[in-house]
């Protein structure tokens, strides 16, 4: 397996820091430089992945020597000139077109004509990303899923002028940190939020309607389905904007009511009731 050995991620929230932690992780993997312009924010990452290293300590998973090795590999950064020998690039920025396509407009200025340039977009379309670059044959999307260092699933998103030779790397780096990824090609939302994200919109009309209580509608999809975790209580996992946010990208790309957002999602914004990370969603935490 040809492997070049420095990754870095660009944005060291849960999804950034979380992919820094897996490639650190790697024996393959010689560098992380994870770069984030919120000093907050990237302090906040040092202390997620240490405690997440910690609990995989308690768990047998790895030793803390080898959690030693995986943190003193992570570079913590906020200048993004660092990334200008990395040979793949993820970025993991807020769920915004125009906030992206200014990322990659200036990594494609840092990095050689031979680095990936990935995205962990969950919906936004990768030809879109790619047209912010000059090489859009280097762009591809790689959209892990939360939380990164449990869950297996990397979709790998092809655009129409990603090269064949970028898929198979990319698809050989998330092998070699224990993931499966699953090909798919750009459309909105791609596989996985064009199902998840009606689901979850139509839980929200559910609730809205009065139809079922949160507990009931999550309890009914959990038992019945055979779903690990309500529609309700993993939309607050998400993010209830990210939720929004997704939708909406689905009814721009698709032009079709079915994929509005249901209005009590954005009421929530409104009141700041954004789930887990606000302390309140459809659940108090």
């Amino acid at each position: 397996m040809d492997i070049q050995n420095t990754v870095s991620v660009i944005g060291s929230g849960t999804m950034g820091n979380g992919i820094a932690h897996v490639f650190s992780m790697c024996s393959k993997i010689t560098q992380v430089v994870l770069v984030d312009l919120n000093d907050s924010i990237l302090n906040q990452a040092k202390l997620i992945i240490k405690k997440n290293m910690d609990r995989q300590i308690k768990k047998n998973i790895i030793n803390k020597e080898q959690a030693e090795n995986a943190y003193n590999k992570i570079l913590f950064t906020n200048d993004i000139g660092n990334i200008n020998h990395s040979d793949l690039v993820i970025e993991a920025v807020k769920e915004d077109a125009d906030i992206k396509a200014a990322v990659f407009s200036n990594i494609d200025k840092l990095t050689s004509s031979d680095c990936i340039l990935a995205s962990n977009t969950s919906s936004i379309s990768i030809n879109q990303i790619a047209n912010s670059t000059k090489k859009p044959q280097n762009v591809i999307g790689m959209h892990f899923m939360n939380p990164v260092p449990i869950m297996k699933l990397v979709e790998i998103i092809k655009g129409t002028k990603t090269d064949n030779s970028v898929v198979k790397k990319t698809l050989d780096y998330v092998n070699l940190i224990n993931k499966t990824p699953v090909e798919c090609n750009d459309a909105p939302g791609f596989v996985s939020n064009r199902i998840l994200m009606p689901m979850i919109n139509e839980a929200a009309f559910t609730y809205m309607e009065n139809i079922a209580s949160v507990d009931a509608i999550d309890s009914i999809m959990m038992l019945g389905m055979g779903h690990p975790m309500g529609p309700l209580k993993l939309a607050d996992l998400i993010g209830i904007d990210v939720c929004v946010s997704i939708m909406d990208v689905l009814y721009e790309g698709f032009k079709d009511e079915k994929y509005k957002a249901c209005p009590i999602l954005n009421e929530m914004i409104q009141n700041n009731k954004l789930g887990m990370k606000s302390g309140e969603g459809f659940y108090k935490y």
